[in-house]
């Protein structure tokens, strides 16, 4: 596969796939504490996140049009694939995570959906062989260590709803099948219009879903808060939209396709520093102090996986 390549650091190639990855988790880990100012105001989680990504297909419109250059017979011949896209990625996963954050802090909910990179390594040995090694599994097994006490399992003291664990895991599937399928290079559709392709499907989907009573798609024009502060509900539609929807996917697959599924899977855990300073500056959230080692221990885990897989790589 063309994500298995073993990347040189000092390559054009893995820079500029740097770049963009962390473009992608900058602008992915503003998306819960925005969000969040919505359910507070009244916003479901269904009307949330099609919001975001019906303003964010939106968004790519034109610029898809404009890298399709006529080339309509990609959209046909890839059709399965951007639906599967579309549906999973899109319209599942981030219904999924903002479900999880409706019920819990936005910090915990996004660490927990970043047992994403060892999913990704589980799903390349069962589907493709590639077996990890003693550094992938010590790897995996300090990470699940960093989920229990975020989960803070020992003591008990942490206020989580194990329905919004639920939401969180099923958000932390989508988002390992995000690094999946946006690592095929080998796809004739440019990022750009695989972005706008996949956030149609989704936002037909969700309002498909929304108008057969599927989903509950109650929303407000009440202000958003956030802290102290109100804001018209707007802006934190069109900022979920343009910035944390449509910058995100279409820089996150074109960081995956340049850095290979399991690097791009790794740099995007800085998404999780992200998202816990924008809760920070927005709504004045924080862990508690065992969370903190938990997320330390996970984003540690995650690193020993990469480093493992790297190794092998290199054999």
């Amino acid at each position: 596969m063309t994500d298995d390549r073993v990347q040189e650091v000092t390559s054009p190639r893995t820079a500029a796939g740097l770049t963009f990855a962390l473009i992608c988790a900058a602008s992915f880990g503003a998306s819960g504490a925005m969000a969040k100012g919505l359910l507070a105001a009244g916003w479901t989680p269904a009307a949330a996140v099609t919001a975001r990504i019906v303003v964010g297909a939106l968004v790519l419109l034109v610029p898809g049009v404009v890298a399709l250059r006529g080339r309509w017979h990609l959209l046909r011949e890839n059709a399965g694939f951007v639906v599967g896209y579309g549906l999973m990625v899109t319209a599942v996963t981030q219904f999924a995570y903002f479900s999880a954050i409706e019920r819990m802090q936005v910090g915990v909910a996004l660490l927990i959906e970043y047992i994403a990179p060892v999913a990704v390594v589980v799903w390349l040995w069962l589907r493709h062989g590639m077996r990890p090694g003693r550094l992938t599994a010590l790897g995996g097994v300090v990470a699940a260590v960093g989920l229990v006490l975020v989960l803070d399992l020992v003591s008990g003291g942490a206020d989580l709803d194990p329905l919004g664990v639920a939401w969180a895991t099923l958000a932390m599937i989508g988002c390992a099948t995000f690094f999946v399928l946006s690592a095929q290079a080998d796809n004739a559709l440019p990022p750009v219009v695989l972005a706008a392709a996949g956030l149609a499907v989704g936002s037909l989907g969700l309002l498909g879903a929304g108008a057969v009573g599927l989903l509950d798609m109650t929303w407000t024009t009440e202000p958003a808060v956030y802290g102290t502060t109100e804001v018209a509900w707007w802006i934190p539609v069109l900022g979920l939209g343009a910035i944390t929807c449509a910058v995100s996917y279409t820089s996150g697959i074109m960081a995956v396709r340049l850095l290979g599924s399991r690097l791009a899977s790794f740099v995007a855990l800085l998404e999780v520093l992200f998202a816990l300073l924008f809760a920070w500056l927005f709504l004045g959230e924080l862990p508690i102090a065992v969370q903190f080692v938990g997320g330390a221990l996970i984003v540690a885990g995650v690193v020993l996986v990469k480093l493992g897989e790297r190794s092998t790589a290199r054999g």
